[in-house]
Parts: C-alpha cells; sequence; structure tokens
C-alpha cells in the first residue's frame, strides 16, 4: 500500500507546469496537448473577470428591475432632489433645474439597472458556468484518466513482476508444486483487472477526448463573453449620453428664457472690467472711470497713511466682491474702505485689463522718446507734448489719477510709497508697448511686467535671447521713469485744482479735506506744455529720504522688482525751484514715422 502512494506521487511530482503528464501525454495528440494547456488559464480568466465585474455592480445582484433601482445610488440622488423640489418655488430658475436634474437622474437610474441586468444574463451567468461548470468538469475528467493511467501502469507493472515469478518456479508434482499453482492464479486474476483497467481507461479518454474537442471548439464563443462585455458597456453609455444630451439642452433653453440677462451673473462685471474706457465712459455718462473715482474716493477717505499701499496683495475673496459691488451696486461700496489694500487692488485690476493702457499705444513711441532725453526741461516739455495729444476721456482720467496719486506722494514718510515707488507699481498699469511688442504679455493677462535683468528666475517668457532681454528691460525701466516724472510734476504738467468727487455719487466717501470745491461739471483746464525754458518742479524741502521698494514687506502678484532706483532720472530737482507754471502751448501736431529710441 505504502509503495503505491509512493509511486503515486513520484507521479505527481513529474507532472508538468502547464497540465502535461506523462499518462495523458502519450495519449493525446500535439494539437489536442495545445488544448489541454489552456484549460487552466482559462479557468483562472473566467474566475478572476467573473469576481471582478460582479464587485462593479451597483444594484442588487439577481433583483428583478424595481428592487435594483431602488438600491441604486443614482435612485437615492433623484429621491434627495426630489426632496429639495419641493421646498423651492417650481418657478424660479434652481427650482426648474432641480426638478429636470431629478427626472434625469431617475432615468439614468432605469438605464444603469436595465444595463446590470443585461450584463448578469449575457456575461456574468455564462462566465460563472464557464468557471464553475464546464472548465471543472473537463479538468475532473483529466484527473480522473490520470489516475486511471497511473493505476493501470502500476497493475502492468505488478502483472509482469508476477509473470516472471510464475516462470522461475519448480514444476508440478514437486515440493513448490502448491506455490506455483497459486502464483498462476494470481497471474490470470491480475490479467483480468488488467483488461478491466484497461477498459475504463480507454472510456475514460474517449469522454476526456471529447471534452477537449469541446472546448476547442467553443473557445471562440468564450471570447464572446468578453467583447459582448464591451457593446453592452457601449450601449449602456450611447443611451445615458443621449438622455443627458437631450435633457441639457431642454434645461439651457429654459433656464435662458428665464434669465432674459445672464451677462450679469456669467461676466457681472463686464459693463466696468475689461472694456474701452471710451465705452465704459459712454455707457454710463461718466468723465472719470467709475473704478479710478470711487477708489481714490475710498482712499481719500482711509488708506492715504496704509504703508505699502498699492503694493501689498489683497485677499482675492475680498477682492472679487469689491469689483462685483462696483459693477452691480457701486453705492454700496462703503463697507471696502476699511480694507485700502483690496481697493488699491480693484483700481489696479481695472488699469491692467483695459483693452488698451490708459496712456495708449499710439502715443508708446512718444513716452518712450520723452523718457530718453537727458535734458530734464526737454524731457518735462516732451512729457507735456504727449499728454497733450492723449484724447480727452484718457487725459481727463490720468490727470485725475496723477493729481491723487501727487497727493498719495505727500505721505511718504507714513506709507513708504514715494513717486518712484507708486511708478514701479502702477506703470506697467498705465503703459505698456504695442501688440507687437507685447502680445505675450498681454496674452497671460496683463501689461508688461518688471524684471530683474540679473535674476534668471524672474525672466519673461518672450525673452527668448538676451537681446530681447535688454530691450523689454530698458522699456520697463522708461516705463517707470515716466510715470514718476508724471507723478512728481503733476501740478506742472496738470495745472489746476481738481475735485475728486466729480460725479457727486460717492458723497458719504468724500474725504473730510477737499482739493477743491471746483464743480464737477467745470471745463477740463488745459494741460501745460512747457517750453525749452522749464525746469523739472523740485520735490519738497522737506521730503524725507525715498523709500526702498524692499522694505515694504513681500511684493504683491502685479510686481516684480526691477531694480530702478527709487530716484530715478526724470525725477531730478534743479536749484531754481520758484519757477513759475510755464504757460500752456498751442496743440502741436504729431510727428510721424518717430521710431522709438529704446531700440
Amino acid at each position: 500500500m505504502m509503495k503505491r502512494q509512493l509511486h503515486r506521487m513520484r507521479q505527481l511530482a513529474q507532472t508538468g507546469s502547464l497540465g502535461r503528464t506523462p499518462e495523458t501525454a502519450e495519449l493525446l495528440g500535439e494539437d489536442l496537448l495545445q488544448v489541454e494547456q489552456r484549460l487552466e488559464p482559462a479557468k483562472r480568466a473566467a474566475h478572476n473577470v467573473h469576481k471582478r465585474l460582479q464587485a462593479c455592480l451597483q444594484g442588487q445582484s439577481g433583483a428583478d428591475m424595481d428592487k435594483r433601482v431602488k438600491k441604486l445610488p443614482l435612485m437615492a440622488l433623484s429621491t434627495t432632489m426630489a426632496e429639495s423640489f419641493k421646498e423651492l418655488d417650481p418657478d424660479s430658475s434652481m427650482g426648474k433645474a432641480l426638478e429636470m436634474s431629478c427626472a434625469i437622474q431617475n432615468q439614468l437610474a432605469r438605464i444603469l439597472a436595465e444595463f446590470e441586468m443585461t450584463l448578469e444574463r449575457d456575461v456574468l451567468q455564462p462566465l460563472s458556468r464557464l468557471s464553475e461548470e464546464e472548465l471543472p468538469a473537463i479538468l475532473k475528467h483529466k484527473k480522473s484518466l490520470q489516475k486511471l493511467v497511473s493505476d493501470w501502469n502500476s497493475l502492468k507493472g505488478r502483472l509482469t513482476q508476477a509473470a516472471k515469478n510464475s516462470g522461475s518456479s519448480p514444476g508440478l508434482g514437486g515440493p513448490g508444486g502448491h506455490s506455483h499453482a497459486t502464483t498462476a492464479n494470481k497471474v490470470e486474476t491480475l490479467k483480468e483487472e488488467e483488461e478491466e483497467l484497461k477498459r475504463k481507461v480507454e472510456q475514460c479518454k474517449d469522454e476526456y477526448l471529447a471534452d477537449l474537442y469541446h472546448f476547442a471548439t467553443k473557445e471562440d464563443s468564450y471570447a464572446n463573453y468578453f467583447i459582448h462585455l464591451l457593446e453592452i458597456q457601449a450601449d449602456y453609455h450611447r443611451r445615458s449620453l443621449t438622455s443627458l444630451d437631450t435633457a441639457l439642452a431642454e434645461l439651457r433653453d429654459n433656464h435662458s428664457q428665464a434669465d432674459p440677462s445672464p451677462s450679469m451673473t456669467a461676466a457681472p462685471f463686464s459693463r466696468v472690467y475689461g472694456v474701452s474706457l471710451a465705452s465704459h465712459l459712454q455707457e454710463l455718462a461718466r468723465d472719470i472711470a467709475l473704478p479710478i473715482e470711487a477708489c481714490v474716493l475710498m482712499l481719500l477717505s482711509e488708506g492715504m497713511q496704509e504703508e505699502g499701499l498699492f503694493r501689498l496683495a489683497a485677499g482675492a475673496s475680498v477682492l472679487k466682491r469689491l469689483k462685483q459691488t462696483m459693477a452691480s451696486d457701486p453705492c454700496s461700496l462703503e463697507e471696502f474702505c476699511s480694507d485700502p489694500h483690496a481697493v488699491a487692488g480693484a483700481l489696479k485690476s481695472y488699469l491692467r485689463e483695459l483693452p488698451e493702457p490708459l496712456m495708449t499705444f499710439d502715443l508708446y513711441d512718444d513716452w518712450m522718446r520723452a523718457a530718453s532725453l537727458k535734458d530734464p526741461a526737454a524731457r518735462l516739455e516732451a512729457l507735456g507734448e504727449a499728454c497733450h495729444r492723449l484724447p480727452r476721456e484718457n487725459l481727463s482720467n490720468l490727470r485725475y489719477l496723477m493729481k491723487f496719486l501727487a497727493l498719495l506722494a505727500k505721505e511718504q514718510e507714513v506709507n513708504k510709497m514715494t513717486p518712484g515707488n507708486i511708478a514701479i507699481v502702477l506703470g506697467p498699469n498705465l503703459l505698456w508697448p504695442p501688440e507687437k511688442e507685447g502680445a505675450q504679455h498681454r496674452a497671460r493677462g496683463g501689461p508688461l511686467k518688471l524684471y530683474l535683468v540679473d535674476d534668471p528666475l524672474h525672466l519673461p517668457l518672450c525673452a527668448r535671447d538676451q537681446a530681447q532681454l535688454d530691450a523689454a528691460s530698458v522699456s520697463s525701466i522708461q516705463v517707470v521713469g515716466v510715470v514718476e516724472a508724471l507723478i512728481q510734476n503733476a501740478d506742472t504738467l496738470f495745472p489746476g485744482d481738481i475735485n475728486f468727487n466729480v460725479s457727486g455719487l460717492f458723497s458719504a466717501l468724500t474725504p473730510q479735506d477737499k482739493v477743491s470745491d471746483r464743480p464737477a461739471s467745470e471745463e477740463l483746464p488745459p494741460v501745460a506744455v512747457p517750453t525749452a525754458a522749464a525746469t523739472l518742479a523740485p520735490a519738497p524741502a522737506s521730503a524725507a529720504p525715498k523709500e526702498s521698494l524692499a522694505s515694504l514687506g513681500p511684493a504683491s502678484p502685479d510686481l516684480v522688482s526691477t531694480g530702478v532706483p527709487a530716484q530715478a532720472d526724470l525725477g531730478a530737482t534743479t536749484e531754481d525751484s520758484g519757477v513759475p507754471t510755464p504757460p500752456a502751448v498751442p496743440p502741436q501736431p504729431r510727428p510721424r514715422g518717430l521710431a522709438s529710441e529704446t531700440e
């Protein structure tokens, strides 16, 4: 008995890794051996896919349609929407949208339930039969055949040995006659057993071969299970997408009819931010842009002594809310007076989002030419001529803004914002290159920013070589110089007093110390164009030394340090501080073909 078990273990150890055994290998052809080797992998694949696919089902397995739908998460979502819809006005936009969404979620839940039922019937159940019934039956026949063949081989070995023993025994009549007869009987018995076992092997072999042929002919149909899975999934997604597209089209149509003015929701400050200055002023019948006047009055009210004004960034949520209020209800801006940095950020954002800079593309070369002049008097005269060539609406708003910035600079001992520091922060928002030079900058949502030439981490994306980088840096420095000179010489370039509450709309925001009581409708005074004999107005003798921007804390995202000295060349003063305001000069025609001297 132990010898038989040991022989059986030795046979199992000789079994190949792909299922090929010595017992079955000698009974099968090469083609059937290859089919036999695919049995175990096919069984494992069918079992694993069935298990994972079953886990993907969201409904109750085996349940009917109604029970399955009730258990789906989409139906739970639809039920929640229906309950929430009861609390809303059915005629409101939100009520209609929620009602439509509830219906579509219910429809999607039913489509999903039908998909899962089809999946169970046409894929999961066939895979289960394949992995749990059909292939295990074939493998069972294989094991039975292996055992029978093994037993048959063992029996044949015993029969051979018994025959040998019978041939070597003494003849009849001798002392060993009885033993010889016993051996002969044993041989006959073993022969009978061997014949019976051989018959069983042949029978089991026929059944196993039939199973292998059957499996080989049905392999294509087994592969169709996976193809059918993809077809069912595609049909499910198509039906779901069709339902969603239909519902969305109806929902959008109803929503657009219910809300005839989507501009106030899609772009709440489109009438103020991002439109041209002329269009904005014409639409609102204003002389000064709404954000400029409102922000200036709020800053005059509570922000003039705020350290780092225009440089430190405000909270994004507060800034967004301020801009929305600016467009929808400008009379409710008083609440933002307590956050000067948000107000300054809203003003910078307005200037930056103008399609054309306040100082215009047409005069860009003129500003750059004025900045490149070495003689201070000639430079100031050129700046005055450029101001005079501005369109009336641009000139009015630039004059208004520069008068305010000059007042802000007078508080530099407290707010640390010298004319140079203000120019570094606001200059890129007031003037940037035309499209041919600054298209890449504008494409990224803002004017030309300032960069350190020696800081590779802050290089603009368009500076592909050193020549472009140098040109951009020189242009940025010149812009800062122009704006700083405009601030320092605001009274010379823009003579006369100004009433900052031009529209009279913001009486609650009007500062206590008005600059002038000039009526809002008074004619704008002419821009003074200094002659060649005029000199730049000196800075006040009591002005404190200009602070470096580095001392004002972290910079806002709108500014990258430029390395421009706080005291720019255009701000140089002369020894004679008593030069009277030069008389106005008649408009001069702009020279044609004036090339920029910055190139």
